[in-house]
């Protein structure tokens, strides 16, 4: 493996991890996308830690709701690290995925292939150390609270199909206790803070340009001989 944890995929491609953190409405979806945006589709693939929320189907929908979801333990964190590592090594996963109205993982999963970027985002991933270690570029997108607080309340109203109460309490019981005690911490493992997410174009665009330039230099595969008829 080369300085810097990038892998050989079938002894063309680079793949490069790059993780993306913050807490709940920071932003950090904003930077995500926009770096799959900015590159080639054959060249970028996103995995989503929340995806990998645990299965909880033998648990009544009451339960579920009671469940601390923003604590480390709710996720199947190894699997997810073994996925992280099947895609630096060149192969495609099926990553689950969750419906977050149910508190549920649905049967259907979504194939990641090992693209030569592979962004990794969620709010825990520089603060789990087997996550964090396996990653190549560490970002941590750093929102005031309270802007991070309206962004939640808008997308669990709109997205998730939560009413204001059961945000309120969520927010308080749970959300707000893990961000100070997780994921706050964890932004001095980032390479790179970026205050105010996607409304902070230079950051943004520094990100970017890395990025691109990494493609651009990847080795060109060989070219197929052509066989005679």
């Amino acid at each position: 493996m080369s300085r810097g944890g990038c892998a050989r995929v079938a002894g063309a491609v680079q793949v490069l991890l790059v993780g993306v953190a913050g807490g709940s409405g920071s932003g950090k979806t904003t930077i995500a996308r926009s770096i799959v945006e900015s590159l080639p589709s054959h060249h970028v693939s996103a995995i989503e830690h929340d995806a990998y929320y645990k299965d909880q189907s033998h648990l009544s929908y009451d339960e579920r709701t009671r469940t601390n979801y923003d604590h480390p333990d709710s996720l199947d964190n190894e699997l997810f690290v073994e996925h992280l590592l099947q895609l630096k090594s060149g192969r495609a996963v099926e990553r689950p995925r969750y419906d977050f109205s149910k508190h549920l993982r649905e049967e259907a999963t979504t194939r990641i292939e090992p693209n030569p970027v592979i962004v990794v985002e969620g709010i825990l991933v520089l603060a789990l150390e087997a996550i964090r270690n396996v990653l190549d570029v560490k970002l941590f997108v750093d929102t005031d609270p309270d802007i991070r607080l309206m962004r939640r309340i808008r997308r669990d109203i709109d997205q998730r199909g939560r009413t204001f109460a059961q945000i309120r309490q969520q927010y308080y019981e749970s959300v707000r206790p893990m961000h100070m005690a997780f994921v706050e911490p964890s932004k001095r493992h980032a390479d790179l803070i970026i205050p105010e997410g996607g409304h902070n174009r230079v950051a943004r665009e520094m990100i970017l340009a890395h990025l691109q330039k990494f493609v651009r230099d990847l080795p060109t595969p060989p070219a197929t001989p052509l066989l005679d008829e």
